[in-house]
């Protein structure tokens, strides 16, 4: 692994740790529909996994169109847009089970309609608010209408190539 997709990685990884409930975003025949899912407790490697049922929509869904996009809100914001695979490997499903599913899914590990949606990352977005350096740096360079570069709030990373995609500073 090169060291520019680790470092691209880890900055997913920091950005996103810590933040329970992410945004999934699937492709219906009506258009996009989001839901909240519950972040899986792994490091994030490339991959996202959340647990659902194949008697949701979004299982369906997926079946039907694969691309998916994450979104994540906290300190920072990141956008994570990937393709997803359904897995229904039941060695699987316990290593990600935890008691928290037993409430929101209603149901027990042994439920053979449980499933695994794991997100193979592709790409992320992110903007850094929660640097406050940063943050008033470009909100400066945005009135004072200066090159906000430097500032490096808002990137794109390709996460199979790792190669930023392009840097765009200050706040969208």
């Amino acid at each position: 692994m090169s060291d520019h997709h680790e470092k691209a990685l880890e900055t997913v990884r920091k950005l996103i740790k810590g933040i329970d409930i992410a945004m999934l975003t699937t492709v219906t025949s009506e258009g996009l529909v989001s839901r909240p899912m519950k972040t899986q407790e792994v490091e994030f490697d490339g991959d996202l996994y959340f647990l659902t049922k194949k008697d949701t929509g979004k299982y369906e869904e997926l079946k039907n169109n694969p691309h998916v996009n994450v979104v994540y809100a906290g300190d920072s914001y990141v956008s994570i847009r990937g393709t997803a695979e359904l897995i229904s490997s039941r060695e699987k499903i316990k290593q990600y089970w935890n008691t928290a599913y037993e409430k929101m899914l209603k149901t027990t590990v042994d439920d053979p309609n449980l499933v695994i949606i794991k997100v193979n990352a592709e790409t992320a977005e992110y903007w850094e608010t929660g640097n406050w350096v940063k943050s008033v740096l470009a909100f400066v360079y945005q009135l004072t209408g200066k090159d906000m570069k430097e500032t490096n709030i808002n990137n794109q990373i390709n996460l199979e190539s790792t190669q930023t995609i392009h840097d765009a500073p200050g706040l969208h």
